[in-house]
């Protein structure tokens, strides 16, 4: 085993001590492993309407996937999981979904709490708080601070959000802070608004998975995946689970990573 695999073979059992990424997928080094995943859940509604069932059955659906596709995340050594939960766009769908689609992220914060915490899952949400209902933003505040001790995988559920508001969110801080004296004009580096960015202190994606077949990356992250490699599955995102999700990353392991130089990089473990 060479160095970068010893590193990342530490780095997984430091995270999740029970992992078997080798037994999980033999043929992909562990260096290959990506750090981050990040993934736009698409396709619940036209899953429910090939089952001739409503659109929130879709959904409910598509919360299974999130359980399996985390748990395998996490047996992978997987470090983040980001799950595009609900945009800024979103809004404009029917009120009636819309409303149903808020029910169930309370029924998921407040029905798997405690399943997170026996997972070790440190759960964080990304997105505007401004417009969320009440008893969302409570159920958020309960889980998150429920899970803030663990550190087997850290799963951010994006929540209300869209990246142009985010990096707006960071310029105006940004602003503030010159305008008050608090940061010079050669203070302000990428590291530094990364920073104030809703994932400040995760590392970007180094993959993002898109279901449903659809070729656009939907004001999700924009900032964040500027080098993550692309993966799209025609699955529809209530039928994606491990084996969809080792394709993925099998892929990932598969493409040459420059960073706009000539020689193949692989970011430290």
């Amino acid at each position: 085993m060479d160095a970068g695999s010893r590193a990342a073979l530490a780095r997984i059992h430091a995270h999740n001590p029970d992992a078997t990424p080798r037994e999980l997928l033999p043929d992909v080094p562990l260096a290959a492993i990506p750090r981050h995943v990040a993934i736009i859940m698409d396709g619940n509604g036209r899953w429910a309407q090939k089952q001739g069932l409503a659109r929130l059955f879709g959904h409910q659906a598509g919360a299974e996937s999130v359980r399996r596709v985390l748990t395998e995340a996490a047996n992978l050594g997987i470090e983040v999981l980001t799950l595009y939960s609900f945009s800024l766009e979103n809004w404009k769908r029917p009120k009636d979904e819309v409303e149903a689609l808020m029910r169930l992220a309370v029924a998921y914060f407040l029905g798997e709490e405690a399943e997170l915490v026996a997972k070790g899952v440190r759960v964080k949400i990304l997105g505007r708080r401004e417009g969320l209902p009440a008893d969302v933003l409570a159920s958020m505040d309960r889980v998150v601070a429920a899970t803030a001790h663990c550190r087997r995988i850290t799963l951010c559920l994006a929540m209300n959000y869209g990246a142009r508001a985010e990096i707006v969110d960071a310029a105006k801080s940004v602003a503030r802070d010159v305008a008050a004296g608090r940061l010079k004009d050669g203070d302000v580096t990428e590291e530094e608004f990364a920073r104030r960015l809703t994932t400040g202190g995760l590392p970007d994606p180094d993959l993002l998975i898109r279901t449903a077949g659809e070729m656009r990356v939907s004001n999700y992250l924009l900032w964040q995946i500027s080098y993550a490699e692309i993966h799209v599955t025609p699955t529809l995102w209530p039928d994606f689970g491990a084996a969809h999700l080792h394709a993925a990353v099998r892929d990932f392991a598969s493409r040459s990573r420059r960073f706009g130089g000539l020689d193949e990089v692989r970011e430290p473990r």
